[in-house]
């Protein structure tokens, strides 16, 4: 593990993935994470809605937070100031999407920080700068316009979401990237400083460079199956492989062990489905077992599922 920011300590006030996971991240450079939970509302992902219709969330939260230091304390305490006093003195940096209430109570929000003089940097996770409405991970995805990539098409009624909640993940990452950047600040200027980042802007900013509004006449590229050299195949059995032999050096490999005719530039070919057929013919006519002994000792950007 890779101690870059060993000596460190951030307090961790955020819950369910975005906020949880960039002190997860914070914690695999090396800082000391600590959480900090209300004794009576814990997280969601432990206690309330999440965890009881879902029981993945409860491994969630383990796995998102079970190298930090974990804090519960009665947030409607006569003492809670104090003891949150207790731990700023020696924190380097706060994450929190609590609502401004809650953090003037806990005394962690701006006002209160900068009276006590605290050099000490504070990211606040928020929904949107520009829309007032409430979101989740899908919404941010839908409104920024990228969801259509996902049901490019696509004509069932019901269509299943991306299992990875890519926009919330996003968003963790841009979080912890936020406050590795205000405690630079803060280094600079011995100063509180408090930085708010919002999920459906962290959404746009960092998926739309990869569906730029340029290239928004079309909805079918490389990456979501445009060719056939690269996409998802069942087997004989059921299963499924990851082929992505979009070099010709890959794609001629890939031919030769499986035994096609295909020239290089037909791996491009998207006037009709011929090639992504023949493909097919062959993965359909394997079990992944066999298709595993073939390419086992090779390297072509084949991949089991």
């Amino acid at each position: 593990m890779t101690k870059l920011l060993e000596g460190f300590t951030v307090l961790d006030f955020t819950h369910r993935l975005p906020g949880p996971l960039a002190g997860k991240i914070l914690v695999g450079l090396g800082a000391k994470v600590i959480k900090v939970e209300d004794i009576v509302f814990k997280d969601p992902f432990i206690e309330g809605l999440f965890c009881e219709f879902d029981e993945s969330f409860p491994h969630w939260y383990e796995e998102l937070n079970n190298q930090k230091e974990l804090v519960r304390l009665d947030f409607k305490s006569d003492k809670i100031k104090d003891e949150i006093h207790d731990l700023l003195k020696n924190a380097d940096g706060i994450l929190t999407g609590l609502p401004p209430k809650v953090q003037k109570i806990l005394g962690i929000d701006e006002t209160s920080l900068k009276e006590k003089n605290l050099a000490i940097a504070v990211i606040e996770m928020l929904a949107s700068k520009e829309h007032k409405n409430a979101m989740h991970d899908l919404n941010a995805l839908a409104m920024t316009g990228l969801l259509a990539l996902h049901i490019e098409g696509r004509t069932e009624p019901i269509i299943s979401p991306p299992f990875l909640p890519i926009a919330g993940i996003a968003f963790g990452h841009k979080a912890a990237t936020d406050l590795l950047a205000a405690m630079l600040d803060v280094k600079r200027k011995e100063v509180t400083v408090v930085h708010q980042t919002y999920l459906f802007e962290s959404t746009d900013e960092i998926f739309s460079a990869f569906w730029p509004k340029k290239s928004r006449t079309r909805s079918k590229f490389l990456h979501n199956g445009l060719y056939p050299c690269y996409g998802l195949y069942k087997t004989r059995d059921g299963k499924y492989v990851a082929l992505a032999a979009v070099e010709e050096k890959f794609w001629l490999k890939f031919c030769e062990i499986f035994k096609l005719d295909i020239t290089p530039m037909k791996r491009f070919f998207t006037e009709d489905q011929t090639i992504f057929n023949e493909i097919s013919k062959c993965f359909l006519s394997l079990d992944q077992s066999e298709i595993d002994e073939m390419i086992r000792d090779e390297d072509f950007c084949l991949s089991l599922i």
